[in-house]
């Protein structure tokens, strides 16, 4: 599992927009609101893909 930490994420509305886009694209994930994290089953390629569409949705991600 990939974690993904970034502090863009402040409500749940945020966890829903999140959620909606990784859903629609296959990804395997958890958010955590509390501790503003995106955990992720993706590799290489697939990771580079997930954090293109968190970071088009406004949310800088960075690796933990």
């Amino acid at each position: 599992m990939t974690v993904l930490r970034t502090d863009d994420i402040h409500c749940e509305k945020c966890v829903e927009r999140i959620t909606k886009a990784l859903t629609r694209s296959g990804f395997d994930f958890q958010v955590n609101l509390q501790k503003k994290t995106v955990s992720l089953k993706a590799e290489g390629v697939e990771l580079m893909k997930a954090k293109e569409i968190l970071e088009d949705l406004g949310f800088e991600m960075e690796e933990v």
